[in-house]
């Protein structure tokens, strides 16, 4: 018989960048809704987070910072700390994109992409891995990665860089951590609804193009998440390292 317990994460802490739009909100409604207190990371104010995450009867701290900079971490994790007494999960969400032929390129649109979307990845994974071993606990680490972690795509060569990295440094520490029970996995999102997307899905042409390949038929929600980053923070996924899961309306299999 299914114990469906395994998937509670009823009174842990997750640490949710990006919380205060599109995907990383889903993920942080998704996450309370299964029982976790939720600290909240982003450069803007996050409301409506706060409220849907008190809606599902869990508390919400939020954190307004830059994470362009490794600078703000330490920080962040003493305010949950303060607040919550331990940290349990962290999902690296906040990103950024930046579109350009390769031609044109510019060295800034490269290190803004690179800094936010996988150095301060790393350095914050590495930060709450240390947490987690302070606090003798297991922990879950779950990274955004993106369809182009396994494609090469067109105008977004820093994105394209990032995200394929993010993929291989979710395989790198699951293969160093996994022994202090520490789980590290990615979700890559296919072609969602988001302001990521906003010019893409603006483009009628391009848009229809992209529709025309996946086999859902409709670009992905924010809510098709919930499910995903739900399993991999939980007890459900304790045998699970380093994989990356496509949530991509079957894109892929294409």
């Amino acid at each position: 018989m299914m114990d469906f317990a395994r998937f509670s994460i009823e009174g842990k802490t997750a640490i949710v960048t990006g919380a205060g739009t599109g995907l990383g909100q889903a993920m942080a409604v998704g996450l309370a809704e299964a029982g976790a207190q939720i600290v909240g990371v982003d450069y803007i104010p996050m409301n409506e987070t706060d409220q849907a995450v008190s809606a599902m009867g869990s508390q919400f701290l939020g954190i307004e910072a830059n994470l362009s900079t490794t600078e703000p971490l330490p920080g962040i994790i003493e305010a949950a700390l303060k607040r919550f007494e331990t940290v349990d999960i962290l999902v690296n969400n906040a990103g950024i994109i930046r579109r350009h032929d390769s031609i044109d390129f510019t060295e800034k649109d490269w290190d803004d992409v690179m800094n936010l979307n996988l150095k301060t990845v790393f350095f914050f994974s590495q930060a709450v891995a240390k947490q987690f071993l302070a606090q003798a606990t297991p922990g879950k680490i779950i990274n955004i990665a993106s369809m182009l972690s396994f494609q090469g795509g067109i105008r977004v060569p820093s994105y394209t860089a990032s995200k394929s990295g993010v993929m291989g440094l979710t395989r790198l520490l699951a293969c160093e951590w996994a022994k202090h029970r520490i789980n590290v996995n990615a979700i890559a999102p296919g072609y969602m609804a988001t302001n990521n997307t906003e010019a893409l899905r603006a483009d009628t042409a391009r848009s229809a193009e992209i529709l025309g390949r996946i086999p859902a038929g409709r670009w992905g929600l924010p809510e098709d998440l919930r499910g995903p980053v739900i399993f991999l923070a939980s007890a459900a996924s304790d045998y699970v390292n380093g994989y990356t899961i496509a949530v991509d309306g079957g894109w892929l299999s294409r």
